[in-house]
């Protein structure tokens, strides 16, 4: 007990650090820009952080957003991840018990990287989808063996479901409506939730999905059919809460 309360305190102490690098990630991965090996750097005049400049929330804090060599704004985006990467810590250790709530931060992290990526490109990549569908089928084996065929199920109905309806889409719309990466997506969290889980992560999305459009055609006084959204962070988001608290309870 006592030990899981040390691991618990240090994975939220870990967190914004985590969120920093899931910062660097979101916007490096789309370019095919590696990760790890290149310096951090001010965007404006190119020059390279020191690590005084790289703690998470306080650096950007004592420096009041902007670069300590010259002078321009620093983005509130690398603040805002490494909030939002401590707040799925919190969130996961708050819901879920014992070493289930880690695998679910692991969940949440790579969410939150999906998601922004999406909505900052219109991609949600491979090389984050696919290895989040095979984690998916291990955690579930490792939490129940005998539920393993559901989330096989579960991977497999969500991509064939979202493909036949891309499909669909292309057919009678003339363009394109849904990406590939969303039905790779939801074959992935149908692999974390089950089967079960995926009439509920559809409507939380859609819903989701619908509030977002509403909100976007304020500015514009218009919603047009042909304007294109993305969908992945709404789906993101629905399947975090299912994961969290299971899907809605049918009559």
């Amino acid at each position: 007990m006592q030990l899981n309360l040390v691991i618990d305190l240090s994975t939220i102490v870990a967190a914004p650090f985590v969120g920093s690098f899931l910062g660097v990630a979101i916007r490096r991965i789309p370019n095919g820009r590696p990760i790890v090996l290149a310096r951090s750097a001010c965007e404006s005049c190119g020059r390279t952080l020191e690590f005084r400049d790289l703690i998470p929330l306080v650096s950007w804090l004592a420096l009041r957003g902007k670069c300590r060599s010259c002078g321009s704004s620093l983005s509130a985006f690398y603040p805002a991840v490494e909030l939002a990467a401590l707040g799925i810590a919190i969130w996961s250790l708050a819901v879920l018990p014992g070493w289930i709530a880690w695998a679910g931060i692991g969940l949440g992290w790579t969410l939150l990287v999906l998601a922004c990526i999406d909505q900052r490109t219109m991609l949600l990549p491979d090389v984050l989808t696919l290895p989040l569908g095979v984690s998916g089928l291990v955690i579930a084996w490792l939490i129940d063996p005998t539920l393993l065929p559901d989330h096989v199920i579960g991977a497999v109905a969500g991509y064939v479901a979202f493909t036949a309806l891309a499909w669909l889409y292309r057919r009678f719309r003339g363009y394109d409506g849904l990406g590939s990466g969303d039905a790779k997506l939801v074959g992935a969290l149908g692999a974390w939730l089950g089967w079960q889980g995926l009439p509920t992560l559809v409507l939380y999305g859609a819903l989701s999905g619908l509030l977002y459009a509403i909100a976007s055609s304020v500015p514009k006084r218009q919603l047009a059919l042909a304007d294109r959204l993305p969908f992945g962070p709404h789906l993101c988001l629905g399947g975090w809460l299912v994961w969290l608290y299971g899907p809605l309870a049918l009559g």
